[in-house]
């Protein structure tokens, strides 16, 4: 699946202190199929269809990322990879002159 490759990875929280990086059409899929299933509503439904029909190349990916986006920003699990890994913009503010937070 390394043609299914997202433009821009997107990480989220699958537990306590776990956040999962979601690069691809599968990484998308397997968090999906590892949803718990009492907890599997219509904007996961949504989500899932939109990566099958990926899958069978009748979606594009980006419509795929947004689904997953959106399903994670309303079950509260979308993390923000600048919070979470505040290091990466280190390189950024020494460049620009700012000092790190």
């Amino acid at each position: 699946m390394n043609d299914h490759l997202f433009d821009r990875p997107l990480f989220l929280r699958s537990g306590k202190y776990t956040v999962q990086e979601i690069a691809t059409l599968g990484d998308a899929i397997d968090f999906l199929c590892d949803w718990p299933e009492p907890d599997r509503d219509m904007i996961y439904e949504t989500a899932l269809r939109a990566c099958i029909e990926a899958y069978d190349g009748l979606r594009p990916l980006s419509v795929v990322r947004h689904a997953i986006q959106g399903f994670a920003r309303k079950k509260g699990i979308l993390e923000d990879p600048a919070e979470m890994m505040p290091w990466l913009d280190a390189g950024n503010s020494e460049r620009s002159g700012r000092s790190p937070a």
